[in-house]
C-alpha cells in the first residue's frame, strides 16, 4: 500500500477537512503532518484556537487517517522533516494550498504530487477555516491606495496632501503585521469585537483614533488617522492632511460602478509578515520635492479611479509607491524586493505597492483583470470593497 501525505494546520477542524482526508486516502494509507503552535504563531502571527496536542488527537481520531504527526519544521514548508522521515509515495494538496515550492520539492524527492479541487461531502455545505473565522468578526480592514505617510505631520509639514484609502470586507484571513492596519483593527475589536456600530463613519473613526492614541500609550507613536478612517468609512475615501494628525477634509465615493471597477483591477499577494523589531523609518529622507511627488500621485490616483482610467490609475499608483519608498527606503527590505522582482514580471500585472509601512505582509497589485488573475494564480487574493449598509 502506498504512503500518502498531507499537511496543514487543521485548527478549526470541519467537514471540509474530513472530506479532503477521505479523498486523499483513496491514494493509499494516509499520514497527516500538522503545523505546530509555534509555527502557526510565527507564520500567521496569531495563536491557534486548539493546541497542537488537541489538533493531533482530533486528526488521529478520523477514520481515514492512518497516523498523524506534529511537523518539526517551520514556515510554509514546515512538513519537510516529516516527509524526509516518512518517505511517502504521494503528496496531496488542495488547490488553495498548491504552490511551485511544494511541487518542486516533490519532484526533487521523487514523490507524486496530487492537487485536489475543494468540494464538500455530498449533501453538505462547503467549509473553510478562513470562512469560519470570518463569521466571528465582520470588522473591515483598509487598503491604502496612495499618499501613505502624508497623515503623519512630520511628512505633511513639508507639503499638504491627500491619503486615498479603500475599506475592505474581511473575506480573507487578515494577518498581523502585514500592512492592513491590524493594530487599529485590534483596538476596535477591544470595544466592538464583531461588528462596527451603526453610526456616522467619521465620528466613529474619531472615536477609534482617540481610543488607539490615548495619552498614556507606550512609545509615544501616533497611529495615522488614515487607518481609522480607512476602516470606518465605507467604500473609497480620501482625507486631506496639513501638518495635523486629523485631516482638514474628507471626501468619499460610494459609486457602485467605481467600486466594482476597483474590485476588477485590484488583488493582493501574501508575503511573510514584517519581522518584529524591524524599522521602516530608519534611513528616512523626507524632502519637499519628495512629499510634493507623493501629494501629486495621490491626486492623480483619485482622479484616475473616478474616471475608471486603468492606465492612469496604474501610473499614479506606482508614482505614489515610488514617492513613499524614496522617503522611506526601508519599506523594501526582507522578502519585499524578491517579491516585487517576481510579480512585476507576471503577465497582467500593471503596478504594485506595499500596503501600510511595507517590509513584508502583502504585495498589492493593479492588474488588467483581477478575477482572471486570481483564477490563474492561487496565491492571489481577490478583494471585496466594504459598502455602506
Amino acid at each position: 500500500m502506498k504512503k500518502v501525505f498531507v499537511s496543514g494546520c487543521y485548527d478549526l477542524l470541519h467537514s471540509g477537512h474530513v472530506e479532503f482526508f477521505k479523498q486523499a486516502a483513496q491514494y493509499g494509507d494516509l499520514y497527516v503532518g500538522i503545523g505546530s503552535d509555534e509555527t502557526i504563531l510565527h507564520y500567521k502571527h496569531h495563536k491557534t484556537v486548539y493546541s497542537e496536542e488537541e489538533r493531533l488527537f482530533m486528526v488521529k481520531s478520523i477514520r481515514y487517517v492512518k497516523d498523524a504527526f506534529i511537523n518539526a519544521g517551520d514556515g510554509i514548508m514546515d512538513f519537510v522533516p516529516t516527509v524526509e522521515a516518512l518517505k511517502p509515495d504521494v503528496f496531496v494538496v488542495n488547490c488553495d494550498g498548491s504552490n511551485e515550492d511544494k511541487r518542486r520539492f516533490c519532484e526533487e524527492h521523487g514523490i507524486e504530487y496530487v492537487v485536489l479541487e475543494r468540494k464538500p461531502a455530498e449533501g453538505l455545505k462547503a467549509r473553510s477555516s478562513t470562512a469560519l473565522k470570518l463569521t466571528l468578526c465582520q470588522i473591515p480592514t483598509r487598503l491604502d491606495l496612495a499618499g501613505t505617510w502624508i497623515d503623519q505631520p512630520y511628512v505633511s509639514c513639508f507639503c499638504p496632501g491627500w491619503a486615498v484609502t479603500l475599506s475592505l470586507e474581511p473575506t480573507f484571513e487578515i494577518r498581523e503585521r502585514c500592512g492592513l492596519s491590524t493594530s487599529t483593527r485590534n483596538q476596535i475589536k477591544r470595544i466592538w469585537p464583531y461588528k462596527l456600530p451603526n453610526m456616522d463613519p467619521e465620528t466613529l473613526a474619531r472615536l477609534v483614533f482617540c481610543f488607539e492614541n490615548h495619552p498614556e500609550r507606550e512609545g509615544g507613536h501616533i497611529s495615522g488617522a488614515q487607518d481609522a478612517l480607512g476602516i470606518c468609512v465605507p467604500g473609497l475615501a480620501r482625507h486631506y492632511y496639513d501638518n495635523h494628525f486629523w485631516p482638514e477634509k474628507i471626501e468619499t465615493c460610494e459609486d457602485e460602478k467605481v467600486l466594482c471597477w476597483l474590485e476588477d483591477h485590484l488583488c493582493m499577494i501574501p508575503l511573510e509578515p514584517r519581522v518584529p523589531g524591524c524599522s521602516v523609518v530608519k534611513g528616512k529622507d523626507i524632502t519637499l520635492p519628495k512629499v510634493q511627488a507623493l501629494a501629486k500621485a495621490a491626486d492623480d490616483c483619485w482622479n484616475a479611479i473616478l474616471a475608471c482610467d486603468l492606465e492612469a490609475f496604474a501610473y499614479a499608483y506606482m508614482a505614489s509607491f515610488n514617492a513613499q519608498t524614496a522617503m522611506f527606503p526601508a519599506m523594501i527590505q526582507g522578502c519585499v524586493a524578491p517579491a516585487i522582482e517576481k510579480w512585476s514580471r507576471v503577465d497582467g500585472v500593471l503596478a504594485w505597492k506595499m500596503p501600510g509601512a511595507g517590509a513584508g505582509g502583502y504585495l498589492a497589485l493593479v492588474v488588467d483583470d483581477a478575477p482572471k488573475f486570481c483564477a490563474e494564480h492561487s496565491e492571489a487574493i481577490a478583494l471585496t470593497v466594504h459598502r455602506a449598509e
